[in-house]
């Protein structure tokens, strides 16, 4: 079994800038991707993050705090602004974003072949570092498995028929993908989340996953479906939920010996109580994240005892 993932995470940092009425702004480090990253890092997996961040006060926020987790964060050298996002927060804690996002990122020889690899969000959509990614993926999906999560960002996607289709087209090329029921209507507002994920397993995922916020999540495999509840918890707020959530699958599908190009045939024929133990470990890692402030994973400790009261 592969304990250690040791991951390529490829894809943007956000400075998430949390606006709350009455109060000073506060800074947390962010970008669905970065987050997965940080998430995997602080379950014990020596990870990379591939990525763009400039030389400004956001950009060195973000890659202290990566690199106090164990991330190693490689980049393509450019010099511009790191991305960021106003985030502001309703009464129940949930976030809405308005981004100033620049996403160029160029192609970097990499000094070692992963075994898998993950990305998402904005860096799958928003060219031209869009097509480096995809680019990316294509070329090591051979020796890696590979996940996704689109995250969508309505802003950011463009015309929605050509957001389907990246969206689509990188579904096809992934192993695992992650959702949320939100991202699926935007992407589809005429079908159900169920009928949308089941296509999309259909594509070549063996395994899809829709959260579904306070109603838990559910996955979706060859053999089945399986349902998660959410946790008993008190929200502060919901920033970075599906990015532990992520994390929190991977780590239990590592911890399976799932991942890696040697185990995908065995992905593909995963059974019902293993998909079970993977979301009870992704709904417990998000629960830890949504109970204190910002994008903030468990570590394995407090995975661990999120999970025994599950």
């Amino acid at each position: 079994m592969l304990d250690r993932l040791d991951p390529l995470v490829i894809g943007e940092c956000v400075a998430d800038i949390v606006r709350l009425p009455g109060e000073a702004d506060r800074v947390h480090p962010g970008g669905s991707p970065a987050n997965v990253a940080y998430g995997l890092a602080r379950l014990g997996h020596d990870t990379t993050l591939l990525t763009q961040l400039g030389p400004d006060g956001h950009g060195r926020l973000i890659r202290d705090r990566l690199a106090a987790a164990g991330v190693e964060v490689r980049t393509d050298g450019a010099t511009g602004p790191t991305p960021s996002a106003a985030v502001a927060l309703d009464d129940q804690g949930r976030a809405t974003y308005t981004f100033e996002v620049g996403w160029t990122l160029g192609p970097v020889v990499l000094d070692r072949v992963p075994r898998h690899v993950h990305t998402g969000s904005i860096a799958t959509v928003v060219d031209p570092g869009a097509a480096t990614v995809l680019a990316a993926v294509e070329s090591l999906r051979a020796g890696a498995t590979v996940s996704y999560d689109p995250n969508v960002r309505p802003e950011l996607m463009g015309e929605r028929a050509r957001a389907v289709a990246r969206v689509e087209r990188c579904v096809a090329l992934s192993d695992v993908v992650k959702a949320s029921d939100e991202d699926l209507r935007w992407l589809h507002p005429d079908e159900e989340p169920d009928q949308v994920a089941g296509r999309w397993l259909a594509a070549g995922p063996a395994l899809v996953l829709v959260t579904r916020a306070g109603e838990g999540a559910f996955a979706l495999f060859p053999g089945g479906r399986a349902v998660a509840e959410a946790l008993p918890v008190t929200v502060a707020d919901t920033v970075g939920a599906g990015d532990a959530f992520m994390s929190g699958t991977l780590h239990a599908l590592a911890a399976h010996g799932l991942l890696g190009p040697d185990a995908r045939d065995r992905l593909h024929a995963v059974d019902r109580d293993t998909v079970a133990d993977v979301l009870r470990h992704a709904v417990a890692s998000a629960a830890v994240t949504v109970s204190r402030a910002g994008a903030n994973p468990p570590g394995t400790e407090e995975l661990q005892e999120a999970l025994a009261h599950n």
